[in-house]
């Protein structure tokens, strides 16, 4: 897990949907980034996080906050192809950018090892100077997730952060074996 100000690594992304150029943190700092690591076969995602994502971009000014989509598949990779994500993302209107993260020896994508994440559906907030403020595991609720986007997008202002969201309580998802309806841990079959 990446400690609080942890300089976000770059994004390694074969594809992008739902936009002309290729995004970059840095093409995105002054703004605060809110990236949804998913899987289109993940329940908790599809039912929950990609919902909260699409919701997210339409709350916040696109000039204040990015939403992005990793489509980061670490299981069933000879179902979840970009064309099958061309379709999902069609059918389901998601508009924001998505990247279709690279992938690597091993079962892991290359973004998803350099964030270490433990599953899908996490979240990753990165402030206005491209830093880690928190990455979460697991289903995050709506009004901790607005509030957490809110403190960052306010840092710029006079005052500062009122509480650090990457004091989050571990989730229980990691001890879990497989995907249920809060995730997709890394080592389900």
């Amino acid at each position: 897990m990446f400690t609080t100000f942890a300089e976000a690594p770059a994004l390694q992304v074969s594809r992008w949907l739902n936009t002309e150029v290729p995004l970059t943190l840095e093409s995105l700092r002054g703004r605060v980034v809110v990236l949804h690591a998913f899987q289109m076969l993940c329940p908790a995602c599809v039912s929950h996080a990609l919902p909260q994502a699409k919701k997210t971009r339409q709350l916040f000014a696109a000039s204040d906050v990015a939403v992005i989509g990793l489509h980061t598949v670490f299981e069933h990779h000879d179902v979840m192809t970009a064309a099958a994500l061309d379709a999902f993302v069609h059918e389901y209107r998601y508009t924001f950018p998505i990247g279709i993260d690279t992938p690597s020896q091993g079962s892991i994508p290359a973004t998803m090892r350099e964030y270490q994440l433990q599953g899908t559906p996490s979240t990753v907030l990165i402030d206005r100077r491209g830093r880690i403020r928190l990455s979460h595991f697991g289903l995050l609720d709506d009004m901790a997730l607005g509030g957490a986007i809110g403190q960052l997008a306010a840092e710029d202002a006079p005052t500062a952060l009122a509480a650090d969201p990457s004091n989050q309580a571990p989730s229980a998802l990691q001890a879990a074996g497989r995907c249920d309806d809060d995730g997709c841990p890394t080592g389900a079959t």
